[in-house]
């Protein structure tokens, strides 16, 4: 592995992080002239914003034949996202998690991946696939809207408000330095995406590992990190229904709106190992989310620890997998016969400790209260 490729890889990660910056302060900018409520810009342009770097990673990977790099991009971000960027986040200040979340938006990303699955059984997401998943990026993109005109809670309002009203002058002048902003990111973004591919194939091709390694791993984290970055400063600032939405809006939008275009231009090509494997994997993650998010309508600290730990298995099993590790079975074992076991005992403990199931609206507005409360006592913990 030369110098060079090193180079490739560790430039395309900061012009993404970059791009995907600018693309998104352009955009929900551009957003707040046009007129567009922040509730509307934040559900919708930033969780779209946040999820560009695998777009553009996905769309060069299928343009230059590394088809998967794309699949794998999208699965590990998926994945990445729930167990890493909500593990992060709930470790550094427990997370609140909005009603609409529990009841509506992670059954739909569960949804998806189930569809996902039954679309790549076929060893293949072929074109059709990706028209349907792309009506699905549309149909859940304008319910998102249709749904957030409706929002009466005055505590998610104004998180909304604060974090995308913004100043902005409603002027052609500050219209066009937002369309340039949004311009100058998406260029930044297709660079660093090109830059990224590059190295990300020459380091699978050096080591002997699969471009679906990659793309589960390094590419995932890397394309991951906007979303990451957008939930911690959510969480620094208070604004906790912000940051669990971004993370489940952007996994959604990575499968109807990704997948679904890049399958649309392509085709995407689906291993034995993802259909057995990863793709199980990510659907698991979402259903675990479920559980941990329905009680108390909060993610607590040491549920935070337990995603991060679950990535890092996963992660470990990854790297023992592509290298054919003596220990590989042994690591597996002790996953399937005591830790996941061991995991969902717990969680259904807790879940079925609570008689009245999910929490009560007076419940879960005490809930973000007193999230607002540790974020204001400790907002560096």
């Amino acid at each position: 592995m030369s110098i060079p490729v090193v180079l490739s890889l560790i430039a395309g990660l900061v012009l993404l992080v970059a791009g995907a910056e600018g693309f998104v302060r352009g955009a929900a900018k551009l957003a707040a002239v046009i007129g567009l409520s922040p509730l509307v810009i934040g559900l919708t342009v930033v969780s779209y914003g946040t999820s560009a770097p695998e777009l553009a990673v996905s769309l060069q990977a299928s343009f230059q034949g590394q088809a998967e790099i794309a699949l794998g991009n999208v699965i590990g971000s998926n994945i990445f996202n729930i167990l890493m960027t909500l593990g992060i986040a709930a470790i550094v200040v427990p997370l609140t998690v909005a009603q609409q979340i529990i009841r509506l938006d992670v059954p739909i990303m569960i949804g998806v991946t189930v569809l996902m699955l039954m679309f790549a059984v076929d060893g293949e997401l072929g074109r059709f696939d990706g028209v349907i998943l792309l009506v699905g990026s549309v149909v859940y993109t304008a319910f998102l809207v249709y749904q957030s005109r409706k929002e009466s809670d005055v505590a998610v309002q104004a998180e909304y408000e604060q974090e995308y009203a913004g100043t902005a002058q409603r002027n052609w002048q500050q219209a066009l330095k937002n369309v340039l902003m949004l311009v100058v990111g998406l260029i930044v973004l297709v660079v660093g995406a090109n830059l990224l591919v590059f190295g990300a194939t020459a380091i699978a091709e050096s080591f002997g590992v699969s471009q679906l390694i990659i793309g589960l791993t390094i590419v995932a984290i890397g394309t991951s990190l906007p979303e990451l970055a957008t939930s911690l400063v959510a969480c620094y600032r208070g604004e906790r229904d912000i940051a669990v939405g971004n993370v489940v809006g952007s996994n959604i939008f990575n499968i109807l709106t990704i997948l679904g275009v890049t399958a649309t231009f392509h085709g995407v090509p689906v291993s034995n190992a993802a259909i057995s494997f990863d793709i199980p994997v990510m659907l698991a993650v979402a259903i675990a989310s479920l559980p941990i998010f329905y009680t108390g309508n909060r993610i607590s600290r040491w549920e935070g620890l337990l995603f991060v730990s679950y990535y890092v298995a996963y992660t470990a099993y990854l790297g023992l997998n592509a290298v054919g590790h003596e220990k590989l079975g042994l690591f597996s074992n002790v996953m399937l016969l005591f830790v996941i076991p061991l995991t969902v005992i717990t969680l259904f403990t807790i879940v079925l400790r609570r008689p009245n199931g999910l929490t009560t609206a007076k419940e879960a507005q005490a809930a973000r209260q007193q999230a607002q409360v540790e974020s204001k006592s400790h907002p560096n913990d």
